[in-house]
Protein backbone atom coordinates (compact mmCIF):
# COMPACT_ATOMS: atom_id res chain seq x y z
CA UNK A 1 0.00 0.00 0.00
CA UNK A 2 0.87 3.35 -0.74
CA UNK A 3 2.06 5.90 2.24
CA UNK A 4 0.53 8.91 1.71
CA UNK A 5 2.23 11.79 1.22
CA UNK A 6 3.56 13.77 4.39
CA UNK A 7 1.21 16.51 5.24
CA UNK A 8 2.31 19.78 6.07
CA UNK A 9 2.50 19.40 9.93
CA UNK A 10 4.77 16.57 9.54
CA UNK A 11 7.26 17.87 7.28
CA UNK A 12 7.40 21.34 9.72
CA UNK A 13 7.27 18.83 12.43
CA UNK A 14 10.78 16.93 10.10
CA UNK A 15 12.54 20.30 9.52
CA UNK A 16 12.34 20.67 13.10
CA UNK A 17 13.90 16.88 14.15
CA UNK A 18 16.26 18.29 11.75
CA UNK A 19 17.18 21.48 13.26
CA UNK A 20 17.21 20.42 16.74
CA UNK A 21 19.83 17.75 16.02
CA UNK A 22 21.90 19.95 13.58
CA UNK A 23 21.59 22.69 16.16
CA UNK A 24 23.18 20.23 19.09
CA UNK A 25 25.79 19.12 17.18
CA UNK A 26 26.68 22.80 16.03
CA UNK A 27 26.20 24.72 19.91
CA UNK A 28 26.24 21.74 22.43
CA UNK A 29 23.09 22.97 25.05
CA UNK A 30 21.50 25.21 22.75
CA UNK A 31 18.20 22.75 22.29
CA UNK A 32 17.92 22.22 25.58
CA UNK A 33 17.47 26.12 26.69
CA UNK A 34 14.53 26.52 24.91
CA UNK A 35 12.94 23.03 24.41
CA UNK A 36 14.26 20.90 27.42
CA UNK A 37 15.98 21.55 30.75
CA UNK A 38 16.86 25.40 30.42
CA UNK A 39 19.13 24.95 33.48
CA UNK A 40 21.43 21.87 31.98
CA UNK A 41 21.17 23.69 28.42
CA UNK A 42 22.73 26.97 29.89
CA UNK A 43 25.31 25.34 32.21
CA UNK A 44 25.97 23.35 28.66
CA UNK A 45 26.33 26.57 26.60
CA UNK A 46 28.33 27.97 29.26
CA UNK A 47 31.19 25.62 29.38
CA UNK A 48 31.15 24.63 25.41
CA UNK A 49 31.68 27.87 24.93
CA UNK A 50 34.40 28.78 27.28
CA UNK A 51 36.18 25.77 25.66
CA UNK A 52 35.65 27.37 22.20
CA UNK A 53 37.06 30.64 23.93
CA UNK A 54 40.18 28.73 25.10
CA UNK A 55 40.78 27.09 21.93
CA UNK A 56 40.90 30.37 20.41
CA UNK A 57 43.68 31.69 22.99
CA UNK A 58 45.70 28.93 21.46
CA UNK A 59 45.29 29.53 18.08
CA UNK A 60 45.85 33.16 18.86
CA UNK A 61 49.17 32.04 21.05
CA UNK A 62 50.40 29.62 18.47
CA UNK A 63 50.45 32.58 16.09
CA UNK A 64 51.49 35.35 18.27
CA UNK A 65 53.67 33.69 20.98
CA UNK A 66 54.23 29.89 19.67
CA UNK A 67 57.33 28.83 21.68
CA UNK A 68 55.60 29.55 25.70
CA UNK A 69 52.40 28.40 23.97
CA UNK A 70 54.22 25.26 22.77
CA UNK A 71 55.55 24.83 26.02
CA UNK A 72 52.78 24.76 27.71
CA UNK A 73 50.92 22.04 25.47
CA UNK A 74 53.97 19.74 25.85
CA UNK A 75 54.16 19.83 29.43
CA UNK A 76 52.89 16.12 30.38
CA UNK A 77 50.27 16.92 32.91
CA UNK A 78 49.08 19.80 30.84
CA UNK A 79 49.02 17.14 27.89
CA UNK A 80 47.17 14.11 30.49
CA UNK A 81 44.24 16.93 32.02
CA UNK A 82 43.78 18.00 28.20
CA UNK A 83 42.95 14.17 27.29
CA UNK A 84 40.64 13.67 30.25
CA UNK A 85 38.71 16.95 29.50
CA UNK A 86 38.53 16.21 25.88
CA UNK A 87 36.79 12.73 26.48
CA UNK A 88 34.63 14.39 29.12
CA UNK A 89 33.54 16.79 26.74
CA UNK A 90 33.12 14.22 24.09
CA UNK A 91 30.55 12.48 26.38
CA UNK A 92 28.42 15.15 27.29
CA UNK A 93 27.99 15.95 23.65
CA UNK A 94 26.73 12.60 23.36
CA UNK A 95 24.42 13.05 25.90
CA UNK A 96 23.09 16.52 24.53
CA UNK A 97 23.10 15.28 21.00
CA UNK A 98 20.86 12.27 22.09
CA UNK A 99 18.77 14.71 24.50
CA UNK A 100 17.90 16.79 21.52
CA UNK A 101 17.25 13.78 19.27
CA UNK A 102 14.82 12.60 22.48
CA UNK A 103 13.10 16.14 22.09
CA UNK A 104 12.69 16.27 18.41
CA UNK A 105 9.86 13.39 18.97
CA UNK A 106 11.22 10.92 16.88
CA UNK A 107 8.21 8.87 17.06
CA UNK A 108 5.45 11.03 15.83
CA UNK A 109 7.84 11.61 12.45
CA UNK A 110 6.73 9.50 9.77
CA UNK A 111 8.73 6.37 8.99
CA UNK A 112 11.11 7.77 6.42
CA UNK A 113 11.74 10.64 8.39
CA UNK A 114 12.57 8.89 11.27
CA UNK A 115 14.96 6.59 9.98
CA UNK A 116 16.70 9.61 8.38
CA UNK A 117 16.83 11.36 11.59
CA UNK A 118 18.41 8.58 13.50
CA UNK A 119 21.07 7.50 11.26
CA UNK A 120 21.90 11.62 10.77
CA UNK A 121 22.73 11.40 14.70
CA UNK A 122 24.52 8.24 14.79
CA UNK A 123 26.76 9.41 11.47
CA UNK A 124 27.50 12.49 13.51
CA UNK A 125 28.46 10.67 17.01
CA UNK A 126 30.82 8.32 14.96
CA UNK A 127 32.25 11.53 13.20
CA UNK A 128 32.85 13.55 16.33
CA UNK A 129 34.17 9.96 18.62
CA UNK A 130 36.95 9.36 15.68
CA UNK A 131 37.86 13.05 15.83
CA UNK A 132 37.77 13.29 19.41
CA UNK A 133 39.89 9.79 19.26
CA UNK A 134 42.47 11.10 17.31
CA UNK A 135 42.48 14.61 19.19
CA UNK A 136 43.14 12.03 22.10
CA UNK A 137 45.82 10.01 20.55
CA UNK A 138 47.80 13.19 19.27
CA UNK A 139 47.84 14.48 22.94
CA UNK A 140 49.35 11.14 24.23
CA UNK A 141 52.12 11.96 21.73
CA UNK A 142 52.14 15.65 23.31
CA UNK A 143 52.68 13.86 26.71
CA UNK A 144 55.46 11.24 25.51
CA UNK A 145 57.17 14.32 23.66
CA UNK A 146 56.83 16.55 26.81
CA UNK A 147 58.28 13.83 29.00
CA UNK A 148 61.75 13.84 26.15
CA UNK A 149 62.36 17.91 26.69
CA UNK A 150 63.19 18.40 29.95
CA UNK A 151 65.38 21.55 29.51
CA UNK A 152 68.52 22.40 31.04
CA UNK A 153 70.22 23.26 28.22
CA UNK A 154 72.12 26.50 27.16
CA UNK A 155 69.11 28.52 25.57
CA UNK A 156 72.09 31.40 24.52
CA UNK A 157 73.27 31.06 21.03
CA UNK A 158 76.41 32.56 19.95
CA UNK A 159 77.61 33.43 16.08
CA UNK A 160 74.10 32.80 15.11
CA UNK A 161 74.22 29.10 15.55
CA UNK A 162 72.61 26.11 17.80
CA UNK A 163 75.37 23.44 18.28
CA UNK A 164 73.48 20.51 19.51
CA UNK A 165 75.59 17.11 20.74
CA UNK A 166 74.35 13.81 19.08
CA UNK A 167 75.69 10.59 20.93
CA UNK A 168 74.35 7.04 20.26
CA UNK A 169 75.09 4.48 22.80
CA UNK A 170 74.46 1.23 24.13
CA UNK A 171 73.08 1.65 27.26
CA UNK A 172 72.79 -2.03 28.21
CA UNK A 173 73.35 -3.74 31.96
CA UNK A 174 76.23 -5.34 30.39
CA UNK A 175 78.55 -2.37 30.04
CA UNK A 176 79.75 -0.76 33.04
CA UNK A 177 79.19 3.32 32.68
CA UNK A 178 78.17 5.29 29.26
CA UNK A 179 80.76 4.96 26.64
CA UNK A 180 78.92 6.50 23.22
CA UNK A 181 80.18 4.93 20.03
CA UNK A 182 78.99 7.50 17.88
CA UNK A 183 79.88 11.72 18.60
CA UNK A 184 79.00 14.12 16.49
CA UNK A 185 78.00 17.77 16.80
CA UNK A 186 75.36 19.20 14.54
CA UNK A 187 75.43 22.96 14.08
CA UNK A 188 72.31 24.77 12.91
CA UNK A 189 72.06 28.22 11.18
CA UNK A 190 69.22 29.98 12.96
CA UNK A 191 68.47 32.20 10.04
CA UNK A 192 68.90 29.28 7.15
CA UNK A 193 68.67 26.04 9.14
CA UNK A 194 72.03 25.23 6.89
CA UNK A 195 73.53 22.69 9.04
CA UNK A 196 76.63 20.47 9.51
CA UNK A 197 77.90 17.72 11.44
CA UNK A 198 81.11 17.52 12.66
CA UNK A 199 81.99 13.68 13.45
CA UNK A 200 84.30 12.98 16.27
CA UNK A 201 85.86 9.87 16.94
CA UNK A 202 85.18 7.62 20.01
CA UNK A 203 88.91 6.96 20.23
CA UNK A 204 89.87 10.40 20.01
CA UNK A 205 92.87 10.71 22.62
CA UNK A 206 94.52 13.48 24.73
CA UNK A 207 90.77 15.40 24.89
CA UNK A 208 91.05 19.06 26.17
CA UNK A 209 88.79 20.30 29.15
CA UNK A 210 88.43 24.32 29.34
CA UNK A 211 90.06 26.02 31.47
CA UNK A 212 86.13 26.73 33.54
CA UNK A 213 86.27 22.60 34.08
CA UNK A 214 87.46 21.07 37.15
CA UNK A 215 88.83 17.96 35.59
CA UNK A 216 91.29 20.36 33.50
CA UNK A 217 92.99 20.63 37.33
CA UNK A 218 93.20 16.69 36.90
CA UNK A 219 93.83 16.39 33.43
CA UNK A 220 95.88 19.67 32.74
CA UNK A 221 97.75 18.05 29.06
CA UNK A 222 94.46 16.64 28.18
CA UNK A 223 92.80 13.08 28.75
CA UNK A 224 95.99 11.22 28.91
CA UNK A 225 96.70 7.89 30.02
CA UNK A 226 100.06 5.69 29.66
CA UNK A 227 98.24 3.14 28.37
CA UNK A 228 96.21 4.83 25.62
CA UNK A 229 92.54 3.75 27.01
CA UNK A 230 92.16 7.35 27.85
CA UNK A 231 89.30 8.21 24.89
CA UNK A 232 86.59 10.30 24.16
CA UNK A 233 83.75 8.10 24.53
CA UNK A 234 85.27 7.46 27.88
CA UNK A 235 84.35 11.13 29.23
CA UNK A 236 80.67 10.66 30.02
CA UNK A 237 81.77 7.69 32.71
CA UNK A 238 84.84 9.51 33.54
CA UNK A 239 82.64 12.63 34.61
CA UNK A 240 80.63 10.27 36.75
CA UNK A 241 83.34 8.78 38.95
CA UNK A 242 84.46 12.66 39.74
CA UNK A 243 80.66 13.34 40.33
CA UNK A 244 81.86 15.39 43.00
CA UNK A 245 83.35 17.89 41.25
CA UNK A 246 79.85 18.94 39.49
CA UNK A 247 77.68 19.50 42.17
CA UNK A 248 74.95 21.22 39.83
CA UNK A 249 73.68 18.43 37.19
CA UNK A 250 74.06 15.60 35.41
CA UNK A 251 78.47 15.25 35.67
CA UNK A 252 78.77 12.97 32.52
CA UNK A 253 76.88 14.95 30.55
CA UNK A 254 78.47 18.21 31.66
CA UNK A 255 82.05 16.67 31.15
CA UNK A 256 81.39 15.68 27.97
CA UNK A 257 80.03 18.60 26.77
CA UNK A 258 82.88 20.60 28.40
CA UNK A 259 85.49 18.15 26.14
CA UNK A 260 83.48 18.21 22.88
CA UNK A 261 82.90 21.78 23.26
CA UNK A 262 86.97 22.73 23.60
CA UNK A 263 87.78 20.00 21.21
CA UNK A 264 86.01 21.71 18.37
CA UNK A 265 86.09 25.18 19.58
CA UNK A 266 82.35 25.33 20.07
CA UNK A 267 79.54 26.35 22.48
CA UNK A 268 77.18 23.52 22.89
CA UNK A 269 73.74 24.39 23.66
CA UNK A 270 72.07 20.85 23.58
CA UNK A 271 72.80 17.78 23.75
CA UNK A 272 70.66 14.02 22.79
CA UNK A 273 71.39 11.11 23.36
CA UNK A 274 70.00 8.18 21.48
CA UNK A 275 70.04 3.96 23.03
CA UNK A 276 71.13 2.55 19.93
CA UNK A 277 69.51 -0.99 21.98
CA UNK A 278 65.98 0.92 20.91
CA UNK A 279 66.87 2.61 17.53
CA UNK A 280 65.27 -0.13 15.48
CA UNK A 281 61.72 0.96 16.91
CA UNK A 282 62.02 4.19 15.58
CA UNK A 283 63.09 3.31 11.98
CA UNK A 284 60.32 0.62 12.10
CA UNK A 285 57.84 3.53 13.74
CA UNK A 286 59.02 5.49 10.66
CA UNK A 287 58.30 3.01 8.30
CA UNK A 288 62.07 2.18 7.46
CA UNK A 289 64.72 4.24 5.65
CA UNK A 290 66.17 4.42 2.00
CA UNK A 291 70.09 4.44 1.45
CA UNK A 292 72.51 4.06 -1.82
CA UNK A 293 75.07 1.53 -0.57
CA UNK A 294 78.52 0.93 -1.82
CA UNK A 295 79.44 -2.30 -0.13
CA UNK A 296 78.10 -5.40 1.68
CA UNK A 297 77.70 -4.69 5.73
CA UNK A 298 77.97 -7.68 7.97
CA UNK A 299 75.09 -8.81 10.54
CA UNK A 300 77.12 -9.77 13.82
CA UNK A 301 80.32 -9.92 14.11
CA UNK A 302 82.66 -8.30 17.23
CA UNK A 303 82.56 -11.42 19.47
CA UNK A 304 79.63 -13.12 17.55
CA UNK A 305 79.38 -14.79 14.48
CA UNK A 306 78.67 -12.82 11.38
CA UNK A 307 75.05 -14.22 10.57
CA UNK A 308 74.31 -12.54 7.36
CA UNK A 309 75.40 -9.14 5.51
CA UNK A 310 73.24 -5.92 4.69
CA UNK A 311 73.61 -6.21 0.27
CA UNK A 312 75.20 -3.02 -1.63
CA UNK A 313 72.65 -1.06 -4.12
CA UNK A 314 71.11 1.48 -4.97
CA UNK A 315 67.54 2.67 -2.92
CA UNK A 316 68.08 -0.26 -0.22
CA UNK A 317 65.12 0.12 2.04
CA UNK A 318 66.36 -0.90 5.60
CA UNK A 319 63.70 -1.69 8.35
CA UNK A 320 64.86 -0.79 12.07
CA UNK A 321 67.11 -3.92 12.57
CA UNK A 322 69.08 -3.78 9.72
CA UNK A 323 69.15 0.30 9.65
CA UNK A 324 70.62 -0.39 13.52
CA UNK A 325 73.22 -2.91 12.11
CA UNK A 326 74.31 -0.87 9.15
CA UNK A 327 75.19 1.73 12.20
CA UNK A 328 77.11 -0.15 14.70
CA UNK A 329 78.34 -2.68 12.70
CA UNK A 330 82.30 -2.69 13.24
CA UNK A 331 83.16 -5.85 11.32
CA UNK A 332 85.40 -5.67 7.91
CA UNK A 333 85.43 -2.09 8.08
CA UNK A 334 87.04 0.86 10.74
CA UNK A 335 86.05 3.25 13.36
CA UNK A 336 86.15 6.45 10.51
CA UNK A 337 83.76 4.29 8.03
CA UNK A 338 81.01 3.53 10.82
CA UNK A 339 81.06 7.29 11.61
CA UNK A 340 80.03 7.90 7.80
CA UNK A 341 77.69 5.09 7.98
CA UNK A 342 76.16 6.42 10.98
CA UNK A 343 75.52 9.90 9.52
CA UNK A 344 74.07 8.25 6.17
CA UNK A 345 71.03 6.77 9.16
CA UNK A 346 70.95 10.31 10.55
CA UNK A 347 70.70 12.30 7.33
CA UNK A 348 67.98 9.63 5.68
CA UNK A 349 65.70 9.89 8.97
CA UNK A 350 65.74 13.71 8.18
CA UNK A 351 65.12 13.77 5.12
CA UNK A 352 62.72 11.18 4.73
CA UNK A 353 60.49 11.13 7.64
CA UNK A 354 57.77 12.97 5.83
CA UNK A 355 54.56 15.11 7.34
CA UNK A 356 52.28 12.00 6.45
CA UNK A 357 54.07 9.64 8.60
CA UNK A 358 54.01 11.83 11.17
CA UNK A 359 50.55 12.45 10.98
CA UNK A 360 49.45 8.23 10.76
CA UNK A 361 52.25 7.17 13.07
CA UNK A 362 52.93 10.19 15.77
CA UNK A 363 51.69 7.52 18.91
CA UNK A 364 54.01 5.09 17.34
CA UNK A 365 56.63 7.49 16.88
CA UNK A 366 56.64 9.14 20.17
CA UNK A 367 56.34 6.25 21.86
CA UNK A 368 59.76 5.01 20.68
CA UNK A 369 61.23 8.79 21.07
CA UNK A 370 60.46 8.69 24.67
CA UNK A 371 61.68 5.41 25.43
CA UNK A 372 65.15 5.61 23.33
CA UNK A 373 66.06 9.40 23.68
CA UNK A 374 67.46 11.67 26.44
CA UNK A 375 68.09 15.53 26.24
CA UNK A 376 68.10 18.55 28.02
CA UNK A 377 66.39 20.33 24.84
CA UNK A 378 63.72 22.30 27.17
CA UNK A 379 59.28 22.42 25.68
CA UNK A 380 60.26 26.24 25.15
CA UNK A 381 62.58 25.58 22.46
CA UNK A 382 60.88 22.81 20.48
CA UNK A 383 59.40 25.11 18.20
CA UNK A 384 62.05 27.08 17.51
CA UNK A 385 64.40 23.81 16.67
CA UNK A 386 61.28 22.45 14.36
CA UNK A 387 61.08 25.30 12.34
CA UNK A 388 65.17 24.90 11.52
CA UNK A 389 64.42 21.24 10.83
CA UNK A 390 62.09 21.85 8.45
CA UNK A 391 64.60 24.42 7.09
CA UNK A 392 67.31 21.77 7.15
CA UNK A 393 65.47 19.21 5.33
CA UNK A 394 65.10 21.67 2.71
CA UNK A 395 68.94 21.44 1.70
CA UNK A 396 71.77 19.26 1.88
CA UNK A 397 73.75 18.27 5.26
CA UNK A 398 77.01 19.50 5.40
CA UNK A 399 79.89 17.14 7.00
CA UNK A 400 82.73 16.87 8.13
CA UNK A 401 84.57 13.69 10.03
CA UNK A 402 87.77 13.74 11.96
CA UNK A 403 89.69 11.29 10.91
CA UNK A 404 93.03 10.04 9.41
CA UNK A 405 94.79 11.61 7.49
CA UNK A 406 93.55 15.13 8.44
CA UNK A 407 93.82 13.92 12.11
CA UNK A 408 95.56 11.25 13.86
CA UNK A 409 93.04 10.01 16.58
CA UNK A 410 96.17 9.20 19.12
CA UNK A 411 97.31 12.98 19.10
CA UNK A 412 95.20 14.90 17.22
CA UNK A 413 96.13 18.28 16.11
CA UNK A 414 93.36 20.37 18.20
CA UNK A 415 94.49 23.87 16.26
CA UNK A 416 93.93 22.22 13.23
CA UNK A 417 90.35 20.76 14.01
CA UNK A 418 89.22 23.91 15.47
CA UNK A 419 90.49 25.15 12.55
CA UNK A 420 88.26 23.46 10.15
CA UNK A 421 85.60 23.91 12.48
CA UNK A 422 85.60 27.99 12.08
CA UNK A 423 86.81 27.60 7.93
CA UNK A 424 83.69 25.13 7.75
CA UNK A 425 81.27 27.61 9.44
CA UNK A 426 82.49 30.58 7.59
CA UNK A 427 79.65 32.59 5.67
CA UNK A 428 79.87 30.85 1.80
CA UNK A 429 80.85 34.03 -0.68
CA UNK A 430 79.11 35.26 -3.12
CA UNK A 431 79.36 32.66 -6.54
CA UNK A 432 78.36 35.51 -8.75
CA UNK A 433 81.44 36.72 -10.28
CA UNK A 434 82.93 40.15 -9.47
CA UNK A 435 84.80 42.07 -12.56
CA UNK A 436 88.39 42.12 -10.33
CA UNK A 437 87.96 37.72 -10.62
CA UNK A 438 87.20 37.78 -14.13
CA UNK A 439 89.99 36.90 -16.96
CA UNK A 440 89.61 36.62 -20.50
CA UNK A 441 91.27 33.94 -22.36
CA UNK A 442 92.95 34.61 -25.61
CA UNK A 443 96.27 33.54 -26.72
CA UNK A 444 96.84 32.50 -22.64
CA UNK A 445 97.74 35.85 -21.23
CA UNK A 446 94.91 38.04 -19.12
CA UNK A 447 95.65 41.40 -19.86
CA UNK A 448 93.61 43.72 -17.79
CA UNK A 449 92.60 42.02 -15.23
CA UNK A 450 93.22 41.47 -11.94
CA UNK A 451 93.01 38.24 -10.79
CA UNK A 452 93.65 37.08 -6.53
CA UNK A 453 96.18 34.15 -6.38
CA UNK A 454 94.45 31.00 -5.03
CA UNK A 455 96.08 29.12 -2.44
CA UNK A 456 97.37 26.36 -2.58
CA UNK A 457 95.67 23.13 -1.29
CA UNK A 458 97.47 21.23 1.49
CA UNK A 459 96.80 17.34 2.42
CA UNK A 460 95.47 18.69 6.12
CA UNK A 461 92.12 20.73 4.41
CA UNK A 462 89.08 19.20 5.63
CA UNK A 463 87.52 18.60 1.95
CA UNK A 464 91.06 16.83 0.56
CA UNK A 465 91.50 14.75 3.97
CA UNK A 466 87.32 13.43 3.32
CA UNK A 467 88.53 12.92 -0.64
CA UNK A 468 91.90 10.58 0.50
CA UNK A 469 90.83 8.74 3.73
CA UNK A 470 93.64 6.51 4.83
CA UNK A 471 91.54 3.69 6.34
CA UNK A 472 90.31 0.18 6.14
CA UNK A 473 87.96 1.14 2.81
CA UNK A 474 89.33 3.13 -0.34
CA UNK A 475 86.79 5.82 -0.44
CA UNK A 476 84.79 6.45 3.17
CA UNK A 477 83.00 8.99 0.87
CA UNK A 478 81.43 6.50 -1.44
CA UNK A 479 80.41 4.01 1.42
CA UNK A 480 76.94 5.28 1.81
CA UNK A 481 74.33 8.18 0.57
CA UNK A 482 70.67 9.04 0.77
CA UNK A 483 68.70 7.87 -2.28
Amino acid sequence: MTQPPPTEAQRVHTRRAFGYVTMSALLPGSVQTFAGNGAVGRFASRVYGAVAVLALLVVLGLLLFRGPTVGLLLSPAVAATLRVVLWVLFVGWVLLLLDAWRLARPLRLERTARLRLTITSLVLIAGVSVATTVAADALVAVRNVGQVFLGGGETDINDGRYNILLLGADASEERVGLRPDSINVASLDVETGETVIFGLPRNLQRIPFPESSPLNELYPAGYVCEDGACMLNGIWTLGEEHSDLFPEGDAGLTAMKQAVGETLGLDINYYALVDMAGFESLIDAMGGIRLDIAKDIPIGGGGSPIYGYIEAGENVELDGHDALWFARSRSESSDYERMVRQKCVMSAMLAQLDPLTVATSFVDLSEAGKNILRTDIGTGAVSELADLALLAKSQPIASVNFMPPLIVSADPDFELIRGTVEDTLLPKPDPTPTPSATTEESDGSSEGASVSPSPTPTPSTAAEALENPVTETDDLAQICSVG
